[in-house]
């Protein structure tokens, strides 16, 4: 049988999932998630797991969150005056928002803490800081 190497185009099933055991995110009923093998369109723990698998082969894979979407960089949150947002936009710690950059870039970002004075946005990838685990299946090399 043939082995994943890189530069190979390979279809995966997967199911990831928190230490805790908490699913985050699944290719369940969705077709299988395609990419290049080695060109850093996925996280760096997953791609380097791939190489030498065969189609058919399963595995659970442990990724750290260094091999993942990094450590939290607390230069990525910041507090905002709260009368510079609009009274209309939901400020509840958790929520989903997307801002516009000096230089006209979209960010997403969520609402961590808010006082009467200020908001603290923050935008860390959901995942960052977090160890991962994946449970993988290789269907397809095209």
């Amino acid at each position: 049988m043939t082995e994943v190497k890189s530069g190979d185009t390979v279809h995966v099933h997967y199911t990831g999932t928190l230490t805790d055991g908490t699913v985050f995110d699944s290719s369940d009923g969705r077709d299988p998630l395609k990419f290049e093998v080695g060109s850093g369109q996925i996280i760096p723990g997953l791609d380097t797991a791939i190489p030498g698998m065969t189609v058919g082969d399963k595995k659970t894979v442990e990724v750290p969150a260094d091999q993942a979407y990094g450590q939290i960089d607390p230069n990525a949150r910041q507090q905002v005056p709260r009368e510079g947002i609009p009274a209309d936009i939901p400020l509840d710690p958790g929520t989903q928002l997307q801002v516009q950059t000096e230089t006209g870039q979209v960010l997403p970002v969520t609402v961590l803490e808010v006082t009467e004075e200020h908001v603290t946005l923050d935008a860390n990838h959901a995942l960052a800081g977090k160890d991962l685990k994946f449970d993988i299946e290789l269907v397809a090399i095209s």
